[in-house]
C-alpha cells in the first residue's frame, strides 16, 4: 500500500490519508515521499481545501524509530559523514512541515489517533484543527532523549496554546486528551470518533463557499501578519489585499447575490 493516499472527497476538496496504520503512521522516507507528492498536486490549483488525516487508530507517532522504514535521505556519497546524513534528513522533513504552512489552501487536520512528536507538527501547521474523542497529543521529542525544539514547534506552538502553556507542554512531553487539547485551545473541535471526517468535511464546506481569492489571500495574508513587527506593518498588509480583491468581481457580485437572495457565484482563480 501507498504512505500517502491523496483522494478526491467532493468537488474542490481533498483529502490526504498517511498510511502506515502498522506503525501508527510514523514518518519514514516513504511518508515524506506520499506527502510531497500529494502537496505538489495540492498546490497545483484543482482544490480549494485539504483534509488532513491518518489511517488505523493513529494520526502520526511521529518519527518511525523502528529502523524498518524507509530512509529519509539517499545519500549520493556512500561516504557522506553520519551527521551530515542525519542534519539533511531533519532538513528535508522540516522543509515538509513547512510546505503544508505555506500551501496556498487551507488544511484541516482531522486527528483520529495519537499525534506525538512529528504528528503533533503536522498538525500545528495546519490552518484547522478537529479531533476525535480518541485523539493524544504531545510533543515527545523531550521524552525520546532529544529537546522539544524540533519541527517548527518551538514557533507554532506558543502561538495558538500562548506561551506559558506551550513550555509547560514542551518542558514535561507529557501526552494530553482531546478535552484538555481543546480547553487550551489547541483544537477548535472535538467529535465522535464517527463523526470526524463529517466535522472536517462540514468545515471544509464552509471554506470553500467562500470566494477562492478571499481564501487563498487570508490563508498566506494571516501567516505573513501573525508574523509583522507592528499593527502599522499588518495594516499595510492588509490594505494591499483588500484592494486588490477590488480587481476582481467578487465585491460587486457578492452584493448582487445578497440582494437577490441567491448563492454568490465566485471568480474563479
Amino acid at each position: 500500500m501507498p504512505a500517502v493516499e491523496l483522494e478526491t472527497l467532493e468537488e474542490n476538496i481533498a483529502r490526504i490519508t498517511l498510511n502506515r496504520p502498522q506503525r501508527l503512521n510514523a514518518i519514514d522516507g516513504a511518508l515524506i515521499d506520499g506527502v510531497d507528492d500529494a502537496l505538489d498536486v495540492l498546490g497545483g490549483g484543482g482544490f480549494r481545501v485539504a483534509i488532513l488525516t491518518g489511517a488505523g487508530r493513529g494520526f502520526c507517532a511521529g518519527a518511525d524509530l523502528s529502523g524498518t522504514g524507509e530512509a529519509w535521505t539517499k545519500p549520493a556519497n556512500p561516504s557522506t559523514p553520519a551527521f551530515k546524513v542525519n542534519y539533511d534528513s531533519q532538513v528535508r522533513l522540516a522543509n515538509l512541515f513547512t510546505r503544508i504552512y505555506e500551501l496556498d489552501i487551507p488544511v484541516i487536520a482531522a486527528v483520529n489517533g495519537v499525534a506525538v512528536g512529528g504528528g503533533l507538527a503536522f498538525t500545528l501547521v495546519s490552518d484547522i484543527r478537529i479531533a476525535s474523542e480518541s485523539a493524544r497529543f504531545g510533543s515527545a521529542f523531550i521524552k525520546a532523549g532529544f529537546s522539544s525544539m524540533d519541527m517548527g514547534t518551538s514557533y507554532l506552538l506558543p502561538k495558538i496554546v500562548g506561551a506559558g502553556v506551550a513550555r509547560e507542554l514542551m518542558l514535561t512531553g507529557r501526552m494530553i486528551d482531546a478535552d484538555e487539547a481543546y480547553r487550551i485551545q489547541l483544537v477548535h473541535e472535538v467529535v465522535p470518533a464517527d463523526d470526524l471526517l463529517p466535522a472536517a468535511l462540514r468545515k471544509a464546506r464552509e471554506i470553500a463557499a467562500n470566494n477562492a481569492y478571499g481564501v487563498w489571500q487570508t490563508k498566506i495574508g494571516l501567516n505573513a501578519a501573525l508574523d509583522a513587527p507592528s499593527l502599522r506593518h499588518a495594516i499595510e498588509i492588509e490594505n494591499r489585499t483588500q484592494i486588490l480583491s477590488g480587481f476582481t468581481n467578487n465585491p460587486t457580485e457578492a452584493a448582487k447575490a445578497h440582494m437577490e437572495k441567491r448563492a454568490p457565484q465566485w471568480d474563479p482563480l
